[in-house]
């Protein structure tokens, strides 16, 4: 027979049951962040001011190209995870679940669009 207190049983779950995964979630973003967009200013940076096929060019590199997916797909979904966050800290009710519902509907549709443009600009 095993005896599990109130405290194990709810140990690393926060209020919502998933509280450590979003933390841990939140953190590793973070850090990738930290690493891939800086690379990413200084290859975007190059590529600024040149014609319209030097841009093409630049973009069309496998490289670059995945870093932008990268950026775009991490970053946003980064965003949609700290916005939910601060949204139910912030409201409640049917608000809540309305603004949840947007910001993620935001998030997936600036992805998709950012994917289809650079989909568009690399092949």
């Amino acid at each position: 027979m095993r005896y599990l207190t109130a405290r194990k049983r709810a140990e690393g779950k926060g209020a919502s049951g998933t509280g450590t995964e979003h933390f841990w979630h939140m953190k590793v973003s973070g850090v990738g962040l930290a690493i891939i967009v800086p690379t990413f200013l200084v290859l975007f940076g190059r590529a600024l001011g040149g014609t319209r096929q030097e841009v093409i060019d630049a973009f069309s590199h496998p490289f670059m190209a995945i870093l932008t997916g990268l950026v775009l797909f991490v970053g946003l979904r980064h965003f949609q995870n700290g916005a939910q966050t601060m949204i139910e800290d912030y409201s409640k009710g049917a608000t809540r679940r309305a603004l949840i519902i947007g910001v993620t509907a935001l998030s997936y549709a600036l992805t998709a669009t950012g994917l289809f443009a650079l989909a568009k600009i690399a092949l």
